[in-house]
């Protein structure tokens, strides 16, 4: 599955002495062996993007628009093969694949347009026969470090602004989804950009992340993943005082206030919940309902949940596959576990999918009666897990939606303009969907506030944690 690939730098694949197994969360299986980086490795790739820093710049912006948008020709012409590649490693259903390929395809065509748009300005110094020059500059060599749950759109929402602004990239996907990685890779070799210009490491912590956090010519880095590993980037930056943004975990709330339309809600409520089997950063993890519309929208709820058809991603009728791994299937069914001892009444699911012998499935689960201070609630389930809770009035669950560390996304659904407004306001999250949850888009900036992260990607804001200002004051 992984052959004609590796490593990648210096323009080239290249190999390694190591490899590793990538299993498939559909059977459990082994996919193949993919090739793994040793720390001599990581280092070459970091050689090789400081070699492509002078000729990606002196490119100029205009030079790199044309070549993102050959990448993201050469990604539309692969999408079958892109698509199949991300449903392998993932277990997502087909048509979830290749809607992410197409997402990523749109950073590319986004961040080629944003390279022409890269201004300075100048401004009348008060000294006499000066004026200040503002310009704008790539930061250096970028560390880019991704998660499995959205292997192409993750690094191309790093990779393509780093490349717009002029700045060569170090990836380092999970080592759960590499292949879908090193499509991507193979995809910007087409771009005709320098060599150097994007490189590809995949192996373990200290043979690929620890270098390139202790590496001083990387100028920034960029991560995708928990809140805990972020955390501890931001510390391990400080030594070499990098540049840092990262999109965290979130705890999305969902408010259901009385004047919602209630069919509407639940016709995009529940395939959003369950989408990629809810191991989606900005999915809906806490429903609020007003007591008004609770025992509809958990009766029609639990129906929808229970008629969703799991199996593996690469069959045309499944509409959710199966968890990453294992263990995460162990988390998801202890804080589903914790809710029922504390509590909370099992609509449907909190198991294992019994239609299945081998893999990660894990049913779709709806839980009711849910108070605030279960798990289910408490932390970011990252899973198939629906949970529900009533409430009264407004100001009571705006208030219990803001108790969390997290502030990734939220949502509400009204059919008021003026309690839209003030419940966009409210809400303590980077990113508000009222009546929708549509916020992922290369034209529009994403990212969180809280916990649950620093900088945005996408929009015009993306390209901004790749550029630095320089101030020149010029008398004559």
């Amino acid at each position: 599955m992984y052959e004609g690939y590796g490593l990648y730098y210096d323009g080239a694949w290249q190999g390694a002495a190591s490899d590793m197994e990538v299993l498939s969360p559909v059977t459990g299986n082994a996919l193949g062996r993919a090739k793994a980086a040793s720390r001599d490795d990581t280092l070459a790739a970091i050689d090789s993007a400081c070699s492509a820093l002078a000729p990606l710049r002196e490119m100029g912006g205009f030079a790199r628009a044309d070549a993102l948008h050959k990448v993201a020709d050469e990604m539309l012409r692969r999408t079958d093969e892109a698509a199949r590649m991300i449903s392998s490693e993932t277990g997502k259903p087909l048509v979830q694949a290749g809607r992410e390929w197409g997402l990523a395809c749109d950073q590319f065509r986004w961040y080629a347009e944003e390279a022409r748009r890269i201004y300075g300005r100048v401004v009348e110094s008060r000294v006499p026969g000066g004026r200040f020059e503002i310009t704008r500059e790539p930061v250096g060599v970028v560390g880019a470090f991704t998660a499995w749950n959205f292997p192409a759109a993750l690094p191309a929402r790093k990779i393509a602004p780093a490349l717009a602004a002029g700045c060569p990239v170090v990836l380092r996907p999970s080592s759960q989804t590499p292949g879908v990685a090193m499509v991507l890779v193979d995809c910007i070799h087409a771009g005709g950009l320098p060599g150097g210009a994007v490189n590809l490491v995949v192996g373990s912590t200290g043979n690929t992340y620890a270098p390139v956090m202790a590496d001083a010519r990387v100028r920034k880095v960029s991560l995708t993943g928990s809140t805990r590993v972020g955390q501890q980037m931001i510390r391990d930056a400080a030594d070499t005082v990098k540049k840092v943004s990262m999109e965290l975990g979130g705890n999305a709330p969902c408010i259901i206030y009385d004047d919602a339309d209630l069919n509407g809600a639940l016709d995009v409520c529940v395939p959003t919940k369950f989408t990629n089997a809810g191991q989606v950063c900005v999915t809906p993890d806490r429903f609020f309902v007003h007591d008004s519309l609770h025992d509809e929208f958990v009766a029609e709820f639990v129906k929808r949940a229970k008629a969703i058809k799991l199996g593996d991603g690469l069959n045309e009728s499944t509409e959710m596959g199966p968890l990453i791994n294992v263990g995460h299937v162990g988390n998801i069914d202890a804080i589903v576990q914790d809710a029922v001892q504390n509590g909370a009444k099992l609509e449907t699911g909190g198991q294992r999918s019994a239609a299945f012998n081998a893999g990660h499935f894990y049913e779709p689960t709806v839980l009711s009666n849910v108070t605030d201070d279960m798990r289910v609630f408490a932390e970011e389930n990252f899973g198939p897990v629906a949970a529900i809770t009533r409430f009264k009035d407004e100001d009571e669950v705006l208030a219990r939606a803001n108790a969390s560390e997290m502030g990734l996304s939220a949502y509400a659904f009204t059919q008021s303009a003026d309690r839209a407004r003030r419940t966009t306001a409210t809400l303590k999250a980077g990113m508000v969907g009222i009546n929708s949850f549509a916020l992922a888009a290369s034209e529009a900036p994403f990212g969180g506030t809280n916990y649950s992260g620093l900088g945005r990607e996408g929009g015009s804001e993306g390209i901004e944690d790749y550029l630095d200002t320089k101030l020149s004051q010029i008398v004559f």
